[in-house]
Parts: C-alpha cells; sequence; structure tokens
C-alpha cells in the first residue's frame, strides 16, 4: 500500500568547516564537509578521512524508507523493523503472518526475497552546479529557468546512468545553491534473514511512539544477493562486544528525509497555517477509516498493520512539527535570524542588488498559492494516497503520456534515469487486497468531498452521482490491475492502455488527471520554481555572509551525526536516564496491547540479564529518514541502531534545541542477549563475530 555500495570515491576530498553558526551537537553534515575541528574542539576526538570513508562505505539507503548498514563481508544489513516492515507485510499472508510472529531463516535457502525492495550505497558525488545551471539567464522567469533547470538535470541522469550502470541521481543542496550528483551501486535482490515480532519491534505502540524512556527491539536483518549468490561487502561495521557506555561519544550514519532550518519565514508560517493542518486532517480521517477495516477480523487487521501504523506514525510526527510551528518563541527565533541576514544584504549594495528581492518572492508565492494548495493536494496526493491500485492506474497514464516527450521534459519521476526503480514498484508482485482497496478509495472521495465541496467538479465528476462507497467498489471490482502481467502488457503498449474502457481504477485517474496536471503546473511554477530560484539565492547570500559556516537541510542522502550518550531533564525537570534495561521491559508489560510481550520474552525471562541496556539515547541530530542507521563508537564498531526521537526532537525540524531533544536507539548489548537467549540465532550471532 502506498502512502502519501562498495568503497566510497568523494570529488573533493573531507575537509574541515569553520563553524560559526552551528551550536552544541548540531549538524546534518555531508561526508566531504564534516566538521573535524568542532569533534575535535568539543569532544577531544579526531575524525580521520578514514573513519568516514569506512563508515559511509559500509552505509546503506533503503530507497524512499529508511537507513541501514552492512554488518559482514557477505552482504548482511542491519536495519530497523519498521523500515522492513513493508517487505515483511508483502511476504506474508494469511497462514504466514511475519509481521505478527516474527521471522528467521535457519539458512541461505531459507531467506526469503522481498518483491519489491531497493537498496542503495553511495559510490561517488560530484558538484555540477554550473551544469544544472547552464543556459539559464538571469532574466529567465522562474518557472522558464526551472524549466531549464529540469532538462539539465534529466540530461545529466540519463548521461550518467548509461556511462556508469549505476543509479544516478541530481540533488540540490543549500536550497538550490548548490548541486551534487550522486551515484549510487542499487541492489534489488533483498532477502530477508531474521525479524522479531511486531509486539516487542513496537512495544508500547502508539502510545509510546516519539517518547522516552522505550523499550523496543526494533531491528531486523535482510541480506544482499547478486547474481544468484551473497553480495560480497568488504567494507562492513564490525559488532562491538562491549557495548555503548555512558557518555561516550557516538556516530550515527544515515539518510534524513526533509528539514527546514534554512526555510524562510514565509514557508513556515504557510505550512503552518495552510499545509500541515490539512495534512492532519488527512492522516486523523484515513487512519479512522483503516481503524474501522480492522475491526472486521483478524485477517483484514492483518492486511492494514503497515499502512495503519505507518500513518499513526506519521501523525503523531505531524503534531510534533505543527507544534514547533505554532511555537511564538520558534517563529520569533527565525524572524530575528532572518532580519539579521536580511539587514547584512542590504546593507551591502552588491548583495542588495543580487539577493534582496528573493524574500518578497518568496513570500508573494506562498500568497498567491494559498487558494490552490488545496485542490492541488487533493488532486495530486490525496486522490490516490494509501491505494496500490490507483497508484498503478496513474502510474501506467503518466507513463505513457510522459515516455511520449523528450526525457528533459518529463516529470522527474518519468525520466529514463527514474525508470528501472519506478518500474520495481510498478511490477511488484505483493499482494494487493480488494476489499481494502475499496476502504481507501472511499475515504479519499470522502476526504475530497468534505475539503473541496460535493460541488467542485472533479469531485462531481469521479461520484458521478453515487456514493463513495458504490465508486469505490466499482472501481476495485471492474480493475485488472491486479494481475502484474497486464501492467507490464499495458506499459509496453499504450495504444492498448489507451483503448480500455471498463476499467473503473483508470477510468478513476482518468478523470482527475487533467485537473491533477493543471494544479501541479501552477505549484510547480508558481512556488517549485521560485523555491529553486530564490531560495538558493538566500542561500548563497548566507554563504556571502556567513562564509561556510552551515550544514546544507536533509534531503534523504547520506549524513552523519554525532553526540555522547547521554540522559536529560523532562519538562518537569525529572531526570531521564540514558538508558533503558531489559528488566524495564518487563515491568512495563501489562499483558495487553500494546504493553503485551510476546510468548518467546515470557518463556526465556528467567535466562535473561535483565540489566542489560536495551534502548538509550543521544544528542545526535537526526530526523526522519534516519531510521536503521548504524550508531557506532570512536573505534567505528556498531553500538547500537537508531529507531525514533523524542517528542522534544520533533521541533528540530526547523530549529535545533539540544538540552531536551535526543535520538532513540536500541542498544548492541540488548540485541546480542535477545539473539542469543530468547531467539537462539546462531547462524546470525556467528556472522556477527559474536
Amino acid at each position: 500500500m502506498r502512502f502519501c555500495q562498495f568503497r566510497l570515491f568523494i570529488a573533493c576530498a573531507a575537509f574541515a568547516v569553520v563553524i560559526q553558526n552551528v551550536s552544541a551537537d548540531e549538524g546534518l553534515w555531508l561526508f566531504n564537509q564534516f566538521p573535524t575541528e568542532l569533534v575535535k574542539q568539543k569532544h577531544g576526538f579526531v575524525v580521520t578521512p578514514e573513519f568516514l570513508g569506512r563508515l559511509q562505505s559500509s552505509s546503506v539507503r533503503f530507497n524512499s524508507v529508511g537507513s541501514g548498514s552492512f554488518v559482514s563481508a557477505t552482504g548482511l544489513v542491519f536495519t530497523n523493523h519498521h523500515v522492513a516492515a513493508d517487505c515483511i507485510q508483502k511476504i506474508s499472508s494469511k497462514e504466514h503472518d511475519y509481521l505478527k510472529d516474527g521471522f528467521s531463516a535457519k539458512n541461505l535457502e531459507e531467506e526469503k526475497a522481498c518483491p519489491d525492495l531497493e537498496l542503495n550505497v553511495l559510490l561517488k558525488l560530484t558538484e555540477v552546479t554550473p551544469k544544472v545551471l547552464e543556459g539559464i539567464a538571469p532574466a529567465d522567469a522562474p518557472a522558464e529557468a526551472n524549466r531549464k533547470r529540469k532538462a539539465n538535470i534529466a540530461a545529466l541522469e540519463k548521461s550518467c546512468g548509461a556511462e556508469t550502470g549505476n543509479r544516478c541521481d541530481v540533488v540540490p543542496l543549500y536550497s538550490g545553491g548548490r548541486y551534487d550528483l550522486y551515484q549510487y551501486k542499487k541492489y534489488t535482490d533483498v532477502r530477508l534473514v531474521f525479524a522479531p515480532e511486531f509486539s516487542i519491534a513496537f512495544f508500547g505502540g502508539d502510545p509510546d511512539n516519539f517518547t522516552y524512556p522505550r523499550f523496543d527491539l526494533d531491528i531486523t536483518f535482510f541480506r544482499v544477493w547478486e547474481n544468484g549468490k551473497p553480495v560480497a561487502t568488504p567494507n562492513f561495521l564490525p559488532w562491538s562486544k562491549q557495548g555503548v557506555r555512558e557518555g561516550e561519544l557516538t556516530f550515527v550514519a544515515g539518510n534524513p528525509g526533509t528539514t527546514q532550518r534554512l526555510a524562510t519565514v514565509a514557508q513556515l508560517e504557510f505550512m503552518r497555517d495552510v499545509s500541515m493542518p490539512l495534512t492532519l486532517k488527512r492522516l486523523e480521517t484515513l487512519i479512522g477509516a483503516l481503524e474501522s477495516y480492522g475491526r472486521r477480523g483478524t485477517e483484514e487487521r492483518r492486511q492494514i498493520n503497515d499502512l495503519y501504523f505507518g500513518a499513526q506514525n506519521s501523525q503523531k510526527a505531524s503534531l510534533g512539527f505543527y507544534g514547533g510551528l505554532r511555537d511564538a518563541a520558534l517563529i520569533d527565533k527565525k524572524r530575528q535570524d532572518e532580519a539579521t541576514l536580511r539587514d547584512r544584504v542590504m546593507s551591502d549594495a552588491a548583495k542588495s542588488q543580487k539577493y534582496g528581492a528573493a524574500w518578497g518572492n518568496l513570500a508573494a508565492a506562498y500568497r498567491d498559492i494559498r487558494p490552490h494548495f488545496p485542490r492541488y493536494y487533493g488532486y495530486e496526493m490525496i486522490a490516490t494516497g494509501g491505494s496500490e491500485l490507483l497508484w498503478v492506474a496513474r502510474t501506467l497514464e503518466r507513463l505513457a503520456v510522459e515516455s511520449a516527450k523528450p526525457n528533459g521534459e518529463r516529470l522527474p519521476e518519468y525520466t529514463d534515469s527514474a525508470r528501472p526503480s519506478l518500474e520495481s514498484s510498478l511490477f511488484s508482485s505483493a499482494p494487493v487486497y480488494r476489499e481494502l482497496e475499496a476502504a481507501v478509495i472511499e475515504e479519499n472521495l470522502r476526504f475530497l468531498s468534505a475539503e473541496l465541496g460535493a460541488d467542485d467538479p472533479v469531485v462531481k465528476a469521479l461520484l458521478n452521482g453515487q456514493t463513495p462507497r458504490q465508486v469505490a467498489q466499482q472501481a476495485v471490482a471492474s480493475t485488472k490491475l491486479m494481475d502484474v502481467a497486464e501492467r507490464k502488457r499495458l506499459a509496453a503498449d499504450p495504444a492498448a492502455l489507451k483503448a480500455i474502457t471498463g476499467d473503473g481504477a483508470l477510468r478513476y485517474v482518468r478523470l482527475l488527471e487533467s485537473a491533477a496536471r493543471e494544479y501541479r503546473k501552477k505549484y510547480e511554477d508558481g512556488v517549485k520554481a521560485v523555491l529553486d530560484n530564490d531560495l538558493g539565492k538566500i542561500a548563497q547570500a548566507r554563504y556571502d555572509v556567513f562564509g561556510a559556516s552551515e550544514y546544507p537541510d536533509a534531503t534523504f542522502t547520506p549524513r552523519v551525526t554525532f553526540g555522547p550518550a547521554k540522559g536529560y531533564r523532562n519538562a518537569k525537570g525529572e531526570a531521564v536516564p540514558w538508558t533503558t534495561t531489559i528488566g524495564g521491559t518487563f515491568k512495563h508489560a501489562t499483558g495487553k496491547e500494546p504493553y503485551a510481550l510476546p510468548k518467546s520474552w515470557l518463556t526465556a525471562r528467567k535466562a535473561l540479564n535483565l540489566n542489560r541496556p536495551f534502548n538509550f539515547v543521544t544528542t545526535a541530530d537526526i530526523h526522519g529518514g534516519n531510521s536503521g542507521s548504524p550508531t557506532v563508537n570512536t573505534r567505528g564498531e556498531v553500538i547500537g541502531i537508531v529507531f525514533d526521537g523524542n517528542l522534544e526532537g520533533l521541533p528540530n525540524r526547523y530549529v535545533f534545541e539540544e538540552q531536551r531533544a535526543r535520538s532513540v536507539h536500541v542498544a548492541s548489548q540488548g540485541i546480542i542477549e535477545a539473539l542469543q537467549k530468547i531467539y537462539r540465532a546462531e547462524r546470525l550471532l556467528k556472522e556477527l563475530g559474536l
């Protein structure tokens, strides 16, 4: 269901940056722009290029999901259970619910292949800013400049992919002030090796999500295969035999998603007033619809598991982000920082001429898009959100149209370089559940009707005098897109796709398509083009004023962060310990969900060392996408894995604060204890060198 490799070569050598505007252990640092001197001065540890190179060459990106790391020479990958949940759900069935009951392969032959999982390992990155901006004139309107940028990016990605065979992504950094070309080795044969039961991986459920203290074994192991055998991965992270200790310096390597620490006040106010309230309403109604479906029976509950908990996680995170946006002190700080920069710019004639209009342009863009945003959001995201069938239908329709265009004029997700990953998802053999699809589509229509009004022309066309339930059931009952062979046939034959008239899923997306494209273009020309143009100028202005003193916002690309294992005091002034123990897990268990322990844990209790560290916190700066990131000590050994942050850290999306914000990790000591004494995972322990 859809809700809304090798040793690294770095084009520029790692270098130290002078930190002027970064405080505490803040920073989502690029590996080739790491603050070596800051770490040395504050923590007394010299981070060498070899340390960083080893850490990054062992790190793995779970495409569109999260992070992980190689932990053996034969392709063993370590990540979170909730990062793995999509695959685990897809290989489960009514007879074998691996998400609920866990999974452990006794040998290589029993390792189960994921149907559409893609892993990326960074090989090389190169700055390509001049090539991305080639042909763009200062007098070009933002929409025209954006068109040229997109064409240049598509050409660079296609050329790189054709020459190297790698996945190639051009990534904007510093809000478009710089562009880097990332080359990844891509792996698509990924197999499940071990996963614990859901009830211990997500012990405490939604009530404990984004909180601390925690008691979760949120881990999973996969293996990467290539050419029919486990891939050789000589660059991997060894496992610490000692484990994490209080106060020791830790490093986290991963792929944080989206932060907006360089956002303007106009952007933040738009999110606070328009986009975030709409997102929260959508999540609330979707969660309600999924809960209703899950009450039908045990199998229905199994079917919604991954989508439901993903929606709950997004809701809780979004509430935390929204709380930050509504924090007057946070907005005032952003306003003061912005005013300081603008004053410095406007006091210099050359800088004023070059950058002075950028803030006003952004404010105007967000003001102008406000009346159109609900339709853009509704048509482009909500109308098909959560539905596998509608995503397939829309992808087939757009693939036919976009493939007929020159590569540089296509929507980014349909360029030649993006197509292999797109097809991996489009032709996935993962199961699709008709009744669940109908329930989600029905909710999408209800939400659209409520937000846009029953008289909205697209809503009227979709409903055509019927109820949302009737339309949803007809769309699901009449489609043939459940069949992967049919998807492949239609993707290869646009004429055959166009000739189909009786498929309800295709009818649905066709009624949407004209308006969805219209409002997407309004947004991209009116907002994204201005963002790419003027936010990039603001980033350049910051560089001109402050120098190379800041890291770029997160872009779901490899970063490294650091900080000690350290407790804190909560809002009540109470001391919160740096670690929890396995024994604490049993004290918190009530026998009722979400605090019910699996039978395997209850059976093994007497054999366990209850004093073993289980979960712990550090000051390392993380964000969504860091889930599954390895936590290592100064020797580069695995001492844990990131699986969450606390509620106090969610506003760090906009402004970093270290006093109470913490990243939450599973301790290596607790993992080893569980693998040895609960799961008897001798094969896995041997491979880890334990």
